[in-house]
């Protein structure tokens, strides 16, 4: 009877993540997001004004997003 005790417990504490493991994968997605973000920026700061004129944006709002994201 002891021993199924015991598989039951370790059972139910490998089924949910600790606080630890969550923040960890928390904090993985937000860089992940933020390097995605950052690569996609500069992709467009890469691209000519006529190119820019093709998808329907500016210079100055793509300098305007560059200081938007330094702030968050």
């Amino acid at each position: 009877m002891h021993g199924s005790t015991t598989i039951l417990a370790a059972d139910r504490r490998s089924a949910k993540p600790t606080r630890l493991v969550a923040a960890i994968l928390s904090f993985y997605h937000w860089t992940a997001r933020k390097l995605r973000e950052r690569r996609n920026l500069n992709a467009v700061m890469e691209l000519s004004d006529e190119q820019l004129k093709d998808i329907g944006l500016s210079r100055y709002q793509t300098e305007s997003d560059v200081h938007g994201y330094c702030r968050d």
